[in-house]
Parts: structure tokens; C-alpha cells; sequence
């Protein structure tokens, strides 16, 4: 099983949100419908960037290492070859 680790970006006031699940569609429909606390205040949530790990473990090391990334390496990324969010999000 794929893990992905992804990218939240809010709409009400423009932070970023990192984290890691094995569905980021399900993921995302948590987080805008508050099930999750610490993102419940910044709802809107749209996902804008998703990126596909073998395992768990290795998604875990990824999401700590997005966590420490500035704004501008964050903006960066979601330009990134790597980013395949539009494989989830149809716009």
C-alpha cells in the first residue's frame, strides 16, 4: 500500500499544513469538515500538493523533513515534477 505525504493550503489565510495518509482525498474531506483540531480554525482546506512514498516509515521521514521547510521551499515544491496532485484533484 502507497503512502502519501501532502500539502494543505488554507483558504482562509493562505499557511500550509503538512502531513501523511494512505488517501489524501479522505484526508482532505477530514480536515474540511474539522474533524481535525488543529486544523479546524483554518478551514478552507485545499490540497495542493501530494507526493507518493513506498512506505510509512519513509513517508513519516519526509512529512518531519516538510515540516521544517521555509514558505519559499514549500512554494517550490507544489511546481515540482514530483508534486502529482493534479492524479487526485480534478480542476
Amino acid at each position: 500500500m502507497p503512502f502519501y505525504v501532502y500539502i494543505l493550503k488554507s483558504l482562509k489565510d493562505g499557511t500550509y499544513y503538512k502531513g501523511l495518509t494512505n488517501d489524501p482525498i479522505r484526508r482532505l474531506a477530514e480536515h474540511n469538515t474539522g474533524k481535525s483540531y488543529y486544523t479546524s480554525y483554518k478551514m478552507p482546506w485545499q490540497l495542493v500538493y501530494v507526493e507518493q512514498m513506498p512506505t510509512y516509515f519513509a513517508a513519516e521521514r519526509r512529512e518531519k523533513n516538510l515540516k521544517k521547510a521555509t514558505r519559499e521551499r514549500i512554494e517550490y515544491l507544489l511546481l515540482h515534477p514530483k508534486n502529482i496532485v493534479s492524479q487526485f484533484i480534478k480542476e
